[in-house]
C-alpha cells in the first residue's frame, strides 16, 4: 500500500514493522512502528491490514521527547 501524507509518499509494502521489546508475547494492546524513508508509520498490531498513522521525523521526535519527559503520564 502506497500512501501520501504530509507531503511524503510512503510505501508501506516494504515497511519493516517493530513492536516494543517491552511488549510481551501475550500482550494484545500494542502498536507497531516502521521507519519508512523520511516518515514514521504507526499501526495497531492486532490489525496490520488496517490504517497506519504517518508522522514526520520532527513530529516523532517531539512525541518521543514528550514521552521521555513524562508529558503523557497519568
Amino acid at each position: 500500500m502506497e500512501i501520501e501524507a504530509k507531503g511524503l509518499r510512503v510505501d508501506l509494502n516494504r515497511a519493516q514493522w517493530f513492536k516494543s521489546t517491552r511488549s510481551g508475547p501475550n500482550c494484545d494492546n500494542c502498536v507497531e512502528v516502521a521507519f519508512v524513508g523520511e516518515a514514521i508509520a504507526v499501526r495497531d498490531s492486532k490489525n496490520p491490514a488496517g490504517a497506519a498513522l504517518i508522522f514526520t521525523a520532527a513530529e516523532w521526535d517531539a512525541f518521543v521527547g514528550g514521552a521521555k519527559d513524562g508529558e503523557f503520564d497519568l
